[in-house]
């Protein structure tokens, strides 16, 4: 009994020395560590994890037995352990980063450091654009011509500009055509829209990691979602099977628009400013704040 009870005091004697910066301290360790588990769960990285782990059980087996050779490599190795876990675990952490800035944290606090109004002379170059490739998507789905273009918003694509030509050219029916007509040294990538203009022609854009889409969708769908995943833009594909026209944004593929309804939806997420974030699973989707049918 006299066990128990001076159990009973050890902790409470713990206890009374809390203080509420330790709670906050606690709190926000548990909410990194849960936010690792909840970024590596069903990526490369879990297994990854495994072999750290593997390394740790190895490292505390050698130092029970005194392996000293064996004890002493391993604590060689993990003295540099954060340059190899940066190394290691580079695209998951990139994607995290990508994510807080792409959060409703990030967007509300700090996008008046890193944004600037556009002016009207921007926001009629960018209303024409979204003519000019409305009208040249209704083209392309009556001729079922494969096409792949990329509406950049907050987030800058100069890497996946990179992987292409810069053309940085006033967009119209007839250059996006030539870009995408099939033998054509550009048609297999895709097009960027920075500003109202054609930034870059024939850009490689990542594919999607989302295993539970429609097995049925093309390359260039998948990589539609893929760089709608990874960035804010908002991506027009245009099937060369089927001559569909499709909108991909924030990982949700949107189907079968017309030309009226392509212009109206291009213009709602590009221009419009009566759009707010809000979280879904692990995406954010668009709502539109009135009740308004997003096909």
């Amino acid at each position: 009994m006299n066990v128990i009870t001076q159990l009973f005091n050890d902790v409470m004697a713990v206890f009374r020395t809390i203080q509420f910066k330790d709670f906050v301290d606690i709190i926000a360790i548990t909410f990194v560590i849960f936010s690792l588990f909840k970024l590596i769960r069903e990526t490369r990285a879990e297994q990854l994890l495994k072999g750290v782990l593997m390394l740790l059980l190895i490292y505390f087996l050698a130092s029970i037995f005194n392996l000293t050779m064996l004890s002493r490599l391993m604590r060689l190795l993990f003295e540099f352990s954060v340059l190899i876990i940066a190394i290691i675990f580079q695209p998951e952490i990139r994607k995290a980063l990508e994510r807080m800035g792409q959060s409703n944290f990030g967007r509300k606090y700090f996008s008046f450091i890193l944004k600037k109004g556009k002016t009207d002379e921007e926001v009629k170059a960018i209303r024409n654009s979204i003519v000019d490739v409305s009208d040249a998507c209704v083209l392309f789905s009556s001729s079922r011509t494969g096409a792949l273009i990329v509406f950049e918003r907050e987030v800058k694509l100069s890497d996946i500009a990179d992987t292409g030509t810069i053309l940085n050219s006033e967009p119209s029916v007839a250059l996006l055509g030539n870009i995408f007509f099939n033998k054509a040294p550009l048609h297999d990538g895709a097009a960027i829209i920075r500003d109202g203009k054609i930034y870059a022609a024939g850009c490689i854009l990542p594919l999607t990691s989302n295993k539970n889409i429609d097995i049925n969708l093309g390359t260039r769908h998948r990589a539609s979602l893929g760089m709608s995943e990874v960035s804010d833009a908002v991506i027009v594909v245009v099937s060369e099977e089927t001559g569909s026209i499709s909108i991909a944004v924030n990982g949700v593929l949107y189907r079968d628009f017309t030309r009226e309804t392509l212009v109206d939806k291009l213009e709602d997420l590009l221009i419009d400013d009566t759009k707010v974030y809000v979280k879904s699973t692990s995406k954010f989707s668009l709502k539109r704040k009135e009740n308004k049918d997003a096909k």
